[in-house]
């Protein structure tokens, strides 16, 4: 049997979660599909759209609300970049970063997102042996 998973969910500002010991996470992803990642998943990278993440361990089921990002499985651990949580209908609109206003997040998730693809694009090998072309853009 796999190990469990280590979740991890990044923002340009802080580790929002990481939590070892995951049985499961549940993502939605841009494509309108939903994707379910057990221990032992394929290498992956996909973008996700605003939606809650599920995941479950030792302590039961759990959803965190994010905002679009990046979804990488990695052999033992799943890590999602976003530019932050979902704000709650009522919020006063403040940003979860503080000093931070909506553009330098965006800014900086964007430049993230952009190192994480050109380190992607960098290993063309690796790429390839998953099924995936560095020509493959903007997907």
């Amino acid at each position: 049997m796999a190990e469990p998973l280590r979740l991890t969910v990044l923002t340009p500002a802080e580790a929002l979660l990481d939590v070892e010991e995951v049985a499961w996470v549940q993502a939605r992803l841009a494509d309108g599909g939903g994707i379910g990642i057990y221990p032992g998943h394929a290498p992956l990278i996909a973008e996700t759209v605003t939606a809650p993440l599920r995941y479950a361990d030792a302590s039961g089921q759990h959803a965190l609300d994010l905002k679009a990002g990046i979804l990488q499985v990695e052999p033992g651990g799943v890590t999602v970049f976003t530019s932050g949580p979902m704000q709650a209908a009522g919020d006063d609109g403040e940003s979860e970063f503080e000093g931070l206003g909506d553009s330098e997040e965006e800014t900086r998730f964007d430049r993230l997102a952009q190192t994480l693809l050109a380190t992607i694009r960098a290993q063309p090998k690796e790429m390839q042996a998953l099924g995936l072309n560095a020509s493959d853009e903007g997907e």
